[in-house]
């Protein structure tokens, strides 16, 4: 029977995780098409404001705030 519970959560959590998968997709091809980028820049921005985040929360501490701004840097 536990085998069976397993089985099945099993299936849950993979399904999901595709479909956070398939969002997150969606996503980057909508920020691609907003800027009219490529994707591979849609992931160096995201990674760009990742870094950022760490800084901002360094001096921010836990304000919750996104820039104003958002840029691509080319």
């Amino acid at each position: 029977m536990a085998a069976v519970f397993e089985q099945l959560f099993g299936l849950q959590r993979t399904a999901i995780c595709d479909r956070k998968a398939m969002e997150l997709e969606a996503a980057r091809e909508i920020l691609a098409e907003v800027f009219g980028v490529r994707l591979s820049e849609v992931d160096e921005m995201i990674r760009s404001r990742f870094q950022a985040g760490e800084n901002d929360k360094l001096c921010h501490e836990g304000d919750g705030q996104w820039p104003q701004e958002l840029w691509v840097q080319g």
